[in-house]
């Protein structure tokens, strides 16, 4: 057995450096990589062999990628070559857009641990519409009262916790805090900054996508993406103009849907409905456990599982939870279990949610009429009506500028206006949910969401979901599930 390094991730600056190197003056790209890779399955070379040919001539690499990729169809050979892309002054808007591609990684500047400034995206949208000044004025009434805000909850943080706020080491925490509930009254167009990581293959589908954006802000982003990537690899990217399917179809789904009398109900609270889940869902993850752990047909193993009595079934689901600890992920066989939740959350709350990215998550617009989601910290400092001041001078600017650039309003509203969500996810992703987000130490908005998912979920299934909560809780669960540490007997 050899392992061999191919290659790692290395700061442009340093390929810059060794490009301008005299003595260096092969050319350096990701696509001999994907073309060395892609060869693997028809050539009787080592690996390492096929890197040194691929490194020795580009061109040719790149002719085969070309072939691979665009002419056999083998788009997955694309996946080998990554790009780190930083993306600065993009809106928190635009990041929606931008981190809905699931097989990508994101890290972002966070508004619970930073204290933004006064930054944020004028859209080019209600620029040509002639409300900049109303957007401008909006957005900085919202920005000053976050400010103040802050100024507000970070002492009365302080004292709440007064025991643990001698101890330097918990000072940024307290200061989060503190951050985290004042940013419910900055607005979408509130500028940030991201690192991303992507392959071949997604960059020149996120470029295609968004280049199909109905935001002006998503459209000039698909353009700037492509000139900074467009020469590092262009054997591996070429579709990347909008399609009619990608800005037609959803449009046209508008149109459609504006035939039936369907309305916006206001919504006065933060609302978790489980709308379906899988049938009989503890049985069909029983049967997913017996097919994983014996030669029977799936049939055969559904029949096995209805014969099993309430104990020996509970029994079973304790077996494979027995060694299970707060990082462990739930077994695969609970994917065959699925549940889907309505939501309705603040862009705060979505803002988190939507990281999950193997959920199947599809949401609306924002929506004034759905109401803001308010930190009980607001109403404990005697904040919430001043609060509410700026929720209604901001939903008057969102009304003046709907009608005029109705893609574009939704940058004046804040982090808690709310948006209807439907979360489709099977059981171990509702694990992982439960592990990260009910947790003590997850964000209280999320943390809420969660749990009521968590419990309406445990009631349809609850040997699936016997040991789901968050790691806060996982020692106790484990003990109750688990009283003594011999061996679990089967009971029959």
């Amino acid at each position: 057995m050899k392992i061999l390094l191919a290659g790692y991730n290395v700061d442009y600056d340093l390929i810059e450096e060794l490009k301008q190197s005299a003595s260096y003056e092969r050319e350096i790209t990701p696509e001999t990589i994907s073309a060395a890779y892609a060869r693997i399955s028809r050539s009787p070379k080592a690996v390492d062999e096929l890197r040194c040919d691929a490194l020795k001539e580009v061109d040719k690499a790149r002719r085969s990628n070309r072939n691979i990729v665009f002419e056999m169809g083998h788009n997955s050979v694309a996946e080998h070559a990554v790009f780190n892309i930083d993306v600065l002054g993009v809106s928190r808007l635009l990041v929606e857009e931008i981190e809905k591609f699931r097989l990508c990684s994101y890290t972002e500047k966070s508004q619970r641990y930073v204290l933004f400034d006064k930054d944020f995206v004028i859209p080019d949208e209600i620029r040509e519409a002639g409300l900049a000044d109303v957007f401008t004025e909006t957005v900085k009434m919202q920005n000053d009262f976050y400010q103040s805000l802050y100024a507000t909850l970070r002492p009365y943080v302080f004292e709440k916790n007064a025991a643990l706020a001698d101890d330097p080491a918990n000072k940024s925490m307290f200061e989060g805090w503190a951050k985290e509930d004042a940013r419910y009254a900055i607005s979408l167009a509130t500028e940030t900054q991201l690192g991303m990581t992507l392959n071949a293959r997604n960059l020149e589908l996120m470029l295609r996508r968004l280049a199909a954006s109905s935001l002006a802000e998503g459209r000039l982003f698909a353009e700037k993406l492509y000139a900074a990537t467009k020469d590092i690899a262009p054997s591996l990217i070429r579709y990347t103009k909008a399609t009619d399917y990608d800005r037609l179809t959803h449009e046209n789904l508008r149109e459609f849907t504006g035939r039936f009398p369907l309305q916006s109900s206001k919504q006065k609270a933060c609302a978790v409905k489980l709308l379906w889940s899988t049938p009989d869902a503890d049985r069909r993850a029983t049967a997913a456990l017996l097919f994983a752990s014996s030669a029977a047909s799936y049939e055969d193993c559904l029949k096995q599982a209805k014969k099993l009595t309430p104990a020996e079934a509970k029994a079973l689901f304790r077996t494979s939870f027995r060694h299970m600890q707060p990082y462990d992920a739930a077994l695969r066989e609970m994917e065959n279990v699925d549940l889907l939740f309505e939501l309705v959350m603040s862009a705060s709350c979505f803002a988190q949610f939507k990281r999950h990215r193997m959920a199947t998550i599809i949401s609306q617009e924002y929506d004034p009429t759905l109401g803001v989601t308010v930190p009980a910290s607001v109403r404990a400092t005697g904040r919430h009506r001043d609060f509410m001041a700026m929720i209604r001078k901001t939903d008057r600017a969102f009304a003046l500028i709907s009608p005029k650039a109705p893609d574009a309003a939704a940058y004046v509203l804040t982090n808690a206006h709310r948006r209807r969500v439907l979360m489709k996810l099977n059981v171990r992703e509702l694990y992982h949910v439960a592990r990260l987000r009910a947790d003590r130490f997850a964000q209280w908005d999320i943390r809420n969401i969660s749990k009521a998912m968590l419990s309406q979920a445990g009631k349809v299934m609850p040997l699936s979901l016997l040991m789901a909560c968050g790691k806060d809780r996982f020692a106790a669960l484990n003990k109750k599930v688990f009283p003594r540490a011999s061996s679990i007997e089967v009971s029959t």
